[in-house]
Order: structure tokens, then sequence, then C-alpha cells
């Protein structure tokens, strides 16, 4: 499983010219079947993303996003090799 953090480098303001973009490239995420939850920080600094597949895929995926190609966002990708997890989750263990 993968968290992909994004951190907003420039203003709210500017992340929102390029929001319905972003919004379609994660829609196409879902679509794909990677990602599986998302949503904003609080406070509204970025976003988080719980995604699976393979790493090199998503380190494609993150480099097409909308946010990375205009310099709104940088992204972290962590993986995270989960063991547990509550009855309906069992997904998120790969």
């Amino acid at each position: 499983m993968f968290i992909l953090s994004l951190t907003y480098v420039k203003s709210n303001d500017e992340a929102d010219k390029h929001m319905e973009p972003h919004m379609a490239w994660v829609k196409e995420g879902y679509a794909k079947g990677w990602f599986l939850a998302s949503g904003r920080k609080v406070p509204r600094t970025g976003g988080v993303i719980l995604a699976i597949g393979e790493r090199a895929a998503m380190e494609a995926y993150v480099a097409a996003d909308p946010f990375t190609l205009h310099g709104v966002a940088e992204h972290e990708i962590t993986e995270l090799a989960v063991t547990t997890v509550v009855e309906g989750l069992e997904i998120l263990k790969g």
C-alpha cells in the first residue's frame, strides 16, 4: 500500500485553478483500481491518497498529476507493508 501525501507549494487560490483537472486525475486513479481513499489535509495544506499497485506505476502516475505538472504541489510516496487490518479492509494487505 502507498500513502501519497501532496503538499501545496503554491497558494490555495493557485491550487483551485488546477483543481478540476487534478480531480479528473484522482477519479482516473480510482477507475484504475489504484486509489482506495483520498481527501484534503486539515488545515488545507494539500491532500492524502491511500493507494495500491506497483511503485513504478505509482511514481509515473504521480508525475502526471496536473498539480505536479503545474508546480502546485509536491508529492511524497510512502510505501507501507500492511500486516493487520479490520475486517473488510483486507485489500490493504496487498
